[in-house]
């Protein structure tokens, strides 16, 4: 039996009298389950039609109705995907559900004996509780909404009705094509924030206090969405953990995509991708990208500017390039309450486990330094500030900084100058891990936010002994932060506050760092 087996009709809305969670949406009803007392989950829901057969690399479209009950107990079919490579996949858990009904979202909610738990509203709100969205990161080649590190129970225990998402991934999300649309991942997102904003009343959300989240890929997607008027009035806050606002121009973005056609003997053509089993495009992406990573370079999947959901690059929209917005805009997004950050040690997560931090040489880091045009006078600072450090170590703190912290640093000044409305907070993730020496890596802090540091996928990456107090921390900061915009410190001003939560107890540090910050500009 699969998680979309049609029930006949039973019980009253809530499903008090079935003994099981139930709501009706816009397209029909689905029933759920219990994850713990007060908790109910819905898995693997449809916000929009299978993205293949006609479909295929096409813009997403609504669900059809249903008649009758749709059990949604179970997670729904991943995007199309390949597992991470030697040695990533030991650390970063990565399930398939096959299917082909991957547009769909998780829900968990609070929920009572007679159904939904709506609160008692809050912050001014019509009523019902606060809602985050999930965006997950991974390269937007990996990654899904089934992955335990993200289980939504503890947001939900804390009073938050808590949506994770999967969209299009790879080439069939983020390819380039003459003949169609671009940033059909993206294009997901979006589709899965309308159907939030028509369904999650069911579930006892206000769909007035919708705040996005995500983590890496998810969080470059996350700045799109700020930037791109398709996505106005979606949602009214956005974290932003460890990702930086950024696309690629058509002709650059579409260099992945040939060289997937090269690689499969067919034309560059959504026609001609679309009549490629699904499997052999896999094999051919994969390929492609096999040497790409968001700091080494290579082949990779990244947003575009369209001149539709993205009508120019959100790094300049956002303000993230240093510059100033294009005139009379302003920066995009300044509406939205903004909490975004980085960890401490990124780099740690792909230099470590390949070995690059023990491999590279002075020669190979004069090297890599020349290529990624970081200016001399800036590795100057950083050398002086790390006497003794391995080059790769350098180099990794190098490119941590330019491709997240300053950027991140840039938005919230171009937020600052433009009196945005929207309050603005960074925080840094700073708690060294001691397995395999990764530090305070990237995507360390995810069990800490999701407070699932007891399930095994998180503990792969923490080890057994992460302190609970910290994740207890960190969580309510982000549960704060989605229920009244305000996650517990003081709100970003010329003094440059930023959270830091470990290593030891939180503590909030006036601009860190802030020589390194300041010697990549001028």
């Amino acid at each position: 039996m699969t998680a979309w087996d049609l029930e006949p009709e039973r019980g009253r809305d809530g499903g008090a009298e079935s003994g099981v969670p139930e709501a009706v949406l816009v397209s029909g009803r689905v029933s759920g389950a219990f994850a713990v007392d007060g908790v109910a989950r819905f898995l693997g829901v449809p916000y929009a039609r299978a993205p293949f057969g006609s479909r295929r690399f096409r813009a997403p479209e609504p669900v059809e109705p249903w008649e009758g009950v749709r059990r949604a107990a179970e997670f729904g079919a991943t995007a199309p995907k390949r597992p991470y490579a030697p040695p990533l996949d030991a650390l970063l858990p990565d399930p398939v559900v096959e299917g082909d009904d991957c547009l769909n979202v998780n829900v968990w909610a609070p929920w009572g004996p007679a159904g939904p738990d709506i609160g008692a509203g809050g912050d001014g709100s019509r009523g019902g509780r606060p809602v985050m969205v999930w965006i997950h990161g991974g390269s937007l080649v990996h990654g899904s909404n089934a992955v335990p590190v993200y289980d939504g129970t503890a947001f939900a225990r804390d009073g938050v009705v808590l949506v994770s998402v999967n969209y299009r991934l790879g080439v069939e999300g983020f390819g380039v094509f003459p003949d169609a649309p671009a940033n059909l991942g993206l294009r997901d997102q979006i589709a899965a924030l309308v159907w939030v904003r028509e369904n999650i009343a069911v579930f006892g959300g206000d769909p007035e206090r919708v705040t996005v989240f995500g983590e890496s890929a998810g969080a470059i997607s996350i700045a799109a969405l700020l930037a791109s008027p398709l996505a106005r009035g979606l949602f009214r806050r956005a974290v932003v953990q460890s990702g930086a606002p950024m696309a690629l121009s058509r002709e650059r973005a579409r260099r992945t995509t040939e060289a997937v056609a090269k690689r499969l003997g067919v034309a560059a053509t959504a026609e001609a991708f679309a009549a490629v089993d699904r499997e052999r495009l896999l094999t051919a992406q994969t390929e492609v990208t096999a040497k790409g990573s968001p700091l080494t370079g290579g082949h990779s999947f990244q947003l575009m500017v369209d001149g539709d959901v993205l009508p120019r690059n959100p790094a300049e929209a956002l303000g993230a390039h240093g510059g100033v917005p294009a005139e009379g805009r302003g920066v995009d997004g300044a509406g939205v309450d903004l909490l975004m950050g980085t960890t401490s040690e990124e780099y740690r997560l792909w230099f470590v486990p390949s070995g690059l931090v023990e491999r590279l040489s002075p020669f190979l880091l004069r090297l890599a330094l020349w290529k990624t045009r970081v200016p001399s006078r800036t590795a100057r600072v950083y050398r002086a500030n790390r006497l003794g450090a391995r080059p790769g170590e350098l180099l990794g703190a190098l490119a941590t900084d330019k491709l997240l912290r300053v950027p991140l640093n840039r938005m919230a000044d171009a937020r600052l100058r433009s009196g945005a409305a929207g309050r603005t907070y960074l925080y840094e993730f700073g708690w060294p891990s001691p397995v395999l020496g990764l530090g305070a890596c990237h995507a360390l802090e995810l069990g800490f936010v999701f407070d699932t540091l007891h399930t095994p996928e998180a503990r792969a990456m923490t080890g057994p002994d992460a302190p609970r107090e910290l994740a207890a921390a960190m969580h309510a900061a982000w549960v704060a932060f989605a229920a009244e915009g305000d996650p517990g410190w003081r709100a970003w001003d010329g003094e440059r506050p930023v959270m830091a939560f470990g290593p030891g107890a939180p503590v909030l540090v006036p601009a860190p760092r802030d020589d390194e910050r300041r010697a990549w500009d001028g």
